[in-house]
């Protein structure tokens, strides 16, 4: 079988292919793919591997060959998955790879805030301590983790994790129902009493329709101004206009996000030109540690093989 991956600089430059390379007979691979060139590069492919290129019901039915889809990503919204069914194309995705990577962003970028590590070693670079009376200088000051409150907004895998790391610093966490929900699960809170008793509120929920726009002015509003808002589930589960004023009226304290509604944000996005000091914003890498990039090529290794020998493992148009 003859496999393109579409987008490979989605992938850091030094992960290694040899697992799917072991699957298939070729592999053909292109840095990034423009729409106008996705029929030509898949046109003799029995397998697509892509992370976000856009494949329609159009583009689908103009490739007879193509057996199967392999999404190098948990979300699937990229690809017509109706329309691949239809054409009895296989469509896989992954899921698990970042178990490790994003519970250690979330907590590396929680203790970078309440430590205030960077502000620390910079005391010392700027020669504060040295010229301190005392034997030590507190600048900023720090904060425990330990008995404060994370607020979880979806319990997947990747939530669980971080509620695993939370426990063990003492925090007490809060698992949110779905809003406007009047049945409360058991081990669930209601989804406004998660948001107003969080310190840190943390986003791990799938981008739906019921989930778009969630995190708006009336969440901030209800949130405590000392509150700490992580996202590193999908940029457009945050109200980014509710968010920018929220931060410039103090309404919460921090807000530190891992993505955004537009991937890659155009120079002129509204959170990147009128930045406010207490928001910190990185290029969707919470996922992406080396090992978790490698660990998901092992994973779509392991959908083609077992696609080939007719299993249905991570299937999504089953």
């Amino acid at each position: 079988m003859h496999a393109v991956f579409l987008d490979q600089q989605t992938f850091s430059a030094d992960i290694e292919l040899t697992d799917i390379k072991n699957q298939i007979s070729s592999l053909t691979c292109y840095p990034l793919t423009q729409p106008d060139e996705v029929l030509s590069r898949a046109q003799d492919a029995d397998i697509i591997i892509t992370n976000k290129v856009l494949l329609g019901e159009q583009l689908l039915a103009k490739l007879p060959q193509l057996k199967l889809i392999c999404i190098a990503a948990t979300g699937i919204n990229n690809v017509d998955i109706d329309a691949a069914k239809k054409l009895n194309i296989g469509v896989t995705n992954v899921s698990g790879y970042a178990k490790g990577s994003v519970p250690q962003y979330v907590f590396g970028q929680m203790l970078e805030y309440f430590s205030q590590v960077s502000h620390h070693n910079l005391n010392v670079e700027q020669g504060l301590w040295q010229q301190s009376p005392s034997f030590c200088y507190h600048g900023n000051g720090s904060h425990e983790l330990a008995d404060k409150t994370l607020g979880l907004i979806g319990y997947g895998t990747l939530a669980q994790a971080v509620e695993k790391i939370a426990l063990a610093f003492g925090m007490k966490v809060l698992i949110a129902e779905r809003p406007n929900r009047e049945n409360i699960r058991t081990g669930r809170i209601a989804f406004n009493t998660v948001v107003k008793e969080a310190d840190v509120l943390s986003l791990h929920c799938p981008e739906t329709t019921d989930t778009i726009g969630l995190i708006n002015a009336d969440v901030f509003n209800k949130m405590k101004s000392s509150a700490v808002l992580i996202n590193t589930a999908r940029g457009a589960i945050v109200n980014e206009v509710d968010l920018l004023n929220a931060l410039k009226r103090n309404e919460i304290a921090y807000a530190i996000l891992d993505v955004l509604k537009q991937e890659p944000p155009a120079p002129d996005h509204i959170l990147l030109t009128d930045q406010p000091h207490n928001l910190k914003i990185t290029a969707h890498i919470a996922w992406a540690t080396i090992e978790a990039q490698q660990r998901l090529i092992k994973i779509l290794a392991n959908n083609i093989a077992d696609f080939i020998d007719g299993k249905l493992t991570n299937r999504v148009d089953v």
